[in-house]
């Protein structure tokens, strides 16, 4: 896995206490390797439930340079003892499906909603000098009524995923407005990559499609395929995550992440069976289920960040899902079992 350091004083977190929740998992794994570059002092705290994302063999390479804490964010006695002295906070565990959020509500508000209330209080008890980065998400948005979408585009959540971020993410807020606690947070958009979620769509589609494809099986996209999206590879995420803890200017403030390059369902899937050389796709109906929280198109507006922060995504489409594809065609062993 790469990882793509552009912007940042590489110096800056050498010697920091880091702490990232959800730090097995996909984007946590990989801010920890950037991370680990510039030596800094790192902590993963990670459930490891299987339908949540954590997999050890995110960190195989890492084993030896950081620490590994198994346990929930749901604890608040083991979350107060890990933030003691801690520098930095990449608050990145979370419940990502929104088919799950819909079926199990309350475990979603208990992962997404308390325990951020949770995490920001045995801050506020034991390290309110702490810096605090949310993992947020553009779900919260719903169905744009114009795009791009920027932040001031009006919030209205379509599944219980998208109202529980919200509350983690405006709990954050409100800890750096009245408590000082310094935080700020990423609304993240389709993120890819080596160490996503290929086992099944709870993290993103993109996953199964790579999955299908080395499978040989057709992928398949719901509805026609016009549905517009925008993606940023994992290395451009995590270079986001790491500016924004740099930088005090992101205090109390919201930020989009996206890409200049967005592209239909269909178009994608063309795209990644040329870069696979072959496979196929199919169209199959929306199941209910799904359509009544499909949000259409969507692309975001990221010139905020870029304006303040200086941040914009420099890993193309096309390659960033040529990267994957070789991740996982060398890698699959590790990431899905014979069935789905």
């Amino acid at each position: 896995m790469s990882i793509f350091l552009r912007w940042l004083n590489v110096n800056h977190y050498s010697d920091k206490r880091v702490l990232i929740t959800g730090g097995l998992g996909f984007i946590g794994s990989n801010l920890a390797r950037a991370l680990t570059l510039q030596r800094a002092r790192v902590t993963l705290v990670d459930s490891l439930i299987p339908q949540y994302g954590g997999n050890l063999a995110n960190v195989a390479d890492l084993r030896d340079r950081v620490t590994i804490n198994i346990c929930d964010v749901r604890d608040p006695f083991a979350m107060e003892h890990l933030l003691q002295d801690q520098d930095y906070l990449f608050n990145l565990a979370g419940q990502t499906s929104h088919l799950d959020s819909m079926s199990e509500p309350h475990v979603d508000l208990d992962i997404n909603s308390a325990a951020q209330l949770s995490i920001l209080e045995a801050c506020r008890k034991v390290n309110s000098a702490i810096k605090i980065v949310f993992a947020s998400t553009r779900q919260l948005y719903g169905k744009p009524e114009y795009l791009p979408v920027d932040e001031k585009h009006p919030i209205r959540p379509v599944d219980v995923n998208g109202i529980n971020k919200l509350a983690g993410e405006w709990y954050h807020l409100l800890y750096n407005n009245v408590y000082g606690i310094r935080a700020s947070a990423l609304r993240l958009t389709n993120t890819y990559g080596p160490g996503m979620r290929v086992k099944d769509a709870r993290q993103t589609f993109l996953g199964i499609w790579v999955r299908s494809l080395i499978e040989n099986r057709p992928i398949k996209i719901f509805g026609n395929g016009l549905q517009r999206r925008d993606f940023n590879y994992v290395d451009d995420c995590v270079n986001a995550l790491l500016i924004c803890g740099e930088s005090d200017l992101s205090n109390g403030k919201i930020y989009n992440l996206g890409s200049a390059e967005f592209i239909s369902l269909k178009d994608l899937a063309e795209l990644m069976i040329e870069l696979n050389h072959g496979g196929q796709f199919e169209f199959i109906p929306f199941p209910p289920e799904r359509k009544v929280i499909d949000i259409g198109d969507y692309y975001s507006d990221f010139s905020f960040i870029e304006r303040e922060l200086g941040w914009q995504p420099r890993v193309d489409l096309r390659v960033g899902l040529e990267r994957t594809l070789v991740y996982y065609r060398a890698n699959r062993a590790k990431y899905w079992t014979k069935d789905l």
